[in-house]
């Protein structure tokens, strides 16, 4: 065999045939040391991914994304409306952290992390091999008529996706609307919940469609990070790689046989079994080099291992390696891209650590009512305000009052003096501030307001004053 110089494979993908049907996917099992750190990688992932919303830090959940009241948990900090800039900041510190990783390590986040992966792979994938069989017992049922056998194994299967994918629901609603709230609405009668309920069924209904139908699409199809692996990967980037060098020589690739020295004859040492293809989870040929589809998984590794060790070659003919180790031999190097990813993780984390220490655990806004200007009350000149206190703590606020901090002058809460603010909880309201007209040097002055909880100040702020431009 010649090498290869036909590349009509990038003009089609795996999952589809030639009449632009779905190809549905029978991936060989896979086995070996990868497979093996893959799964313990995969169950502890799980188990955080599972025990994060129900995890709790100084009273707050783990993580949780309660986008219906704007409040979002990061590694238990809270985040309200007003803290958006940090969750923005949060989330692009995320952002270049998966950037640097991938012009480092290529997909790797998509084989090793991604949840959709952890599901399919290490649950859905293996209940199916548990039921069905491997790759050959599978393509066989898929085949074969709707018997007693086919439809009790596929009902088996089917089942038991509809109860995990209804389990991993819940577990997203908990990160949605957070674990105390999911719990409470599990014990109440469905009925009075039933817009939740929907939720949870379309949910269900979502996850279900993905990890049984739609499955590898998701990676191919639907998920943008795959596209990025055009413009962040270079010959230096470490992915899953072929070396072509060594597979195909001279003479290309061609079938064992173990009474010839492939050494002397120049045939490459791959030897066209394609098990580095039927094992892959997208239906590769990795031969072809570094594709969208590919997710680095590394079960063609494990798979061109084991043909390569059965008939006496090196391992290592797929293997992590650059561009520029299997054309140079040139070992890998931290570029001056990688260097600037860094810099700019690095910058960012900086400002994010910065203002998360600087960020107040009780925030008061005290804005001028619209509309209002001032009034006289004698040598005193009044102006009503409204306030919003927010309470990021866990403690609540049982007694809270205002004094001027600047300037003399009174405070008058609408209602009543003292008013508590629950924890995590916002309250708000309406205050008159009054001061001597003889205390203001001009018609709009900055007064500070102390904020307290009994004898605790928690805060200051500040609002503008209004008066008029000179009192006779």
């Amino acid at each position: 065999m010649s090498k290869i110089s036909d590349e009509s494979f990038r003009d089609t993908i795996g999952t589809i045939d030639e009449e632009g049907h779905r190809k549905f996917l029978f991936p060989k099992k896979p086995s070996g040391k990868f497979y093996d750190y893959r799964k313990w990688i995969s169950y502890f992932l799980l188990i955080v991914l599972v025990a994060n919303p129900f995890v709790k830090i100084n009273g707050n959940q783990f993580m949780m994304f309660n986008i219906l009241e704007r409040r979002f948990n990061i590694f238990g900090f809270p985040f309200w409306p007003q803290d958006f800039y940090l969750f923005v900041l949060f989330m692009i510190v995320g952002v270049v952290f998966v950037i640097l990783f991938t012009v480092i390590f290529g997909r790797i986040f998509c084989g090793w992390i991604c949840p959709q992966t952890i599901f399919l792979e290490m649950v859905f994938r293996r209940i199916e091999y548990w039921i069905e069989g491997d790759r050959g017992s599978q393509i066989r049922l898929s085949k074969q008529e709707w018997n007693a056998e086919k439809i009790r194994k596929k009902g088996i299967k089917w089942f038991l996706f509809l109860i995990i994918s209804f389990f991993i629901a819940n577990v997203f609603l908990a990160y949605i609307i957070g674990s105390d709230e999911l719990l409470k609405i599990i014990e109440e009668n469905p009925e009075n919940n039933t817009s939740t309920l929907i939720s949870l069924l379309i949910f269900t209904g979502g996850f279900y469609f993905v990890f049984v139908w739609f499955r590898e699409q998701v990676c191919i199809i639907a998920c943008p990070y795959g596209r990025l692996q055009g413009v962040l990967l270079d010959n230096k980037s470490i992915n899953v790689a072929y070396d072509f060098v060594r597979g195909e020589k001279e003479l290309g690739r061609a079938k064992f046989n173990k009474k010839e020295d492939r050494e002397t004859t120049g045939k490459g040492d791959c030897i066209d079994c394609f098990q580095c293809v039927n094992v892959c989870p997208t239906g590769i040929d990795i031969r072809n080099g570094t594709q969208l589809e590919c997710i680095n998984c590394t079960a063609c590794i494990d798979e061109c291992d084991t043909i390569m060790k059965s008939v006496g070659l090196p391992k290592g003919l797929i293997r992590y390696a650059s561009g520029d180790e299997i054309e140079k031999k040139s070992k890998f190097k931290f570029t001056t891209r990688m260097k600037g990813y860094t810099a700019v993780l690095a910058i960012l984390i900086g400002i994010l650590t910065g203002l998360l220490f600087l960020r107040n655990e009780v925030e008061t806004v005290i804005l001028r009512l619209p509309g209002q200007l001032y009034e006289h009350k004698g040598n005193n000149i009044s102006n009503i305000f409204t306030f919003k206190i927010i309470n990021k703590t866990n403690n609540d606020f049982n007694d809270i009052h205002f004094k001027l901090h600047n300037i003399k002058g009174t405070i008058k809460v609408v209602g009543k003096q003292d008013f508590i603010v629950k924890k995590q909880a916002m309250n708000e309201g309406t205050l008159f501030v009054e001061i001597n007209e003889f205390l203001l040097e001009n018609d709009r002055t900055k007064i500070k307001v102390d904020v307290y909880n009994g004898n605790e100040k928690i805060e200051t702020t500040t609002t503008s004053f209004l008066s008029p431009r000179s009192f006779d």
